[in-house]
């Protein structure tokens, strides 16, 4: 029977299912317990920030890093169009509004200039996401937020352990958002969490995460707040992640690295993301574009593959395409519509062996052969 490779899985092979029955023989299997703390404290030290405050996802570690660091009603936050859903959507959470700009054509990150363009008196914030892994141009965007008193939201879900000039992604801006989604690099199955150093943003974030309980008294709530706490079992799984996250990163490279050696000779015309030299990707995930002339469509060649038992995904379409936001003034985004076109992440789980890639390489490359010679 054919292996099935998926595009990702986590990877629960240290102290997870320990930890998990401590919780679960203990009783604390709710917000409050050690493993809550533990995990943020782990998260804080590998990602050399003062403060990190854990919650239930990462779309909800965006919307209170927006509403800690004083994001709402009125004002615009400019983000990438080349992104998962949730950067946007966290800003209209806010009570702001999502100002969506085009992409670098190689590196496919936040394209510093479109960002200049897209400012105006109502701009009070950027959210650079460093996109499958990648570290934005994190210099360019501290100086444009420097220049017109800008908050720096760093969207950094899927860069675990990535590096930009040698300081981890989620350290640099005013504030940093993680998912530990199940795809994730680090993952609790369900998880999120808010990165700074800013003592005061991290107190707001935490009295908002409890609901705007007063950090002091206890039932005494001093601002509307949300239910966005994260459960002891949830922490548990993510604190035995982190305890092992060199061997992920490590894994996760060794994964990107087959791709890189094998596509000169399997597949030459498959375009990678390319790595910019300041920059220590963390390879959440392996997306590449397909050659102009594949022959086959996207959809067409998702499809194909899967029914060879390989599992992969279209790139996020650009978020100005979507029906949600189709009706909003954006400027033109050629780059991230073409990404949106030919753009596939192959598996990348970091359980992959390098036989594998080859199948995936060796596979794509027979589905445009095939299409060929019909």
């Amino acid at each position: 029977m054919t292996k099935f490779l998926p595009v990702a899985e986590p990877a629960l092979r240290g102290n997870e299912k320990r930890y998990v029955l401590d919780c679960l023989e203990s009783g604390w299997i709710s917000s409050s317990g050690e493993y809550v703390r533990r995990f943020e404290e782990a998260l804080a030290a590998f990602f050399e920030v003062k403060y990190a405050v854990a919650c239930c996802n990462g779309t909800v570690a965006l919307h209170l890093a927006l509403l800690a660091a004083g994001i709402g009603a009125g004002d615009e936050v400019i983000v990438p169009t080349a992104t998962f859903v949730a950067s946007a959507n966290a800003a209209l959470y806010a009570g702001a509004q999502p100002v969506l700009v085009d992409c670098d054509h190689d590196s496919w990150q936040l394209d510093p200039e479109r960002v200049r363009e897209a400012i105006t008196p109502r701009t009070k914030a950027i959210m650079p996401v460093h996109l499958y892994g990648h570290p934005a141009p994190m210099d360019e965007v501290l100086a444009i937020a420097e220049e017109h008193g800008l908050v720096v939201v760093e969207d950094a879900a899927e860069a675990h352990g990535a590096r930009y000039k040698g300081r981890p992604v989620g350290s640099i801006g005013d504030v940093a958002t993680l998912s530990f989604y199940g795809n994730k690099i680090v993952t609790c199955g369900e998880g999120g969490a808010l990165l700074t150093n800013d003592r005061k943003l991290a107190e707001k974030a935490l009295s908002l995460r409890g609901q705007g309980q007063d950090p002091v008294r206890r039932y005494w709530f001093t601002t509307v707040g949300y239910n966005y706490r994260l459960t002891n079992i949830q922490a548990a799984i993510g604190l035995a992640q982190m305890e092992d996250i060199g061997w992920h990163l490590g894994k996760r490279n060794a994964v990107a690295t087959w791709y890189s050696h094998l596509i000169p000779k399997l597949m030459p015309d498959l375009i990678s993301q390319v790595e910019q030299p300041w920059a220590q990707p963390a390879h959440w995930m392996n997306t590449f574009l397909l050659p102009v002339d594949f022959g086959l469509t996207l959809d067409e060649t998702i499809g194909q593959l899967l029914a060879n038992g390989i599992e992969s995904r279209p790139f996020f379409p650009p978020l100005h395409l979507l029906p949600i936001y189709a009706g909003q003034p954006n400027p033109a985004c050629p780059v991230s519509e073409e990404l949106g076109r030919r753009g596939i992440s192959l598996p990348s789980s970091s359980q992959l062996q390098v036989e594998d890639v080859e199948r995936v390489l060796l596979t794509l490359d027979g589905l445009r052969s095939s299409r060929v010679h019909r």
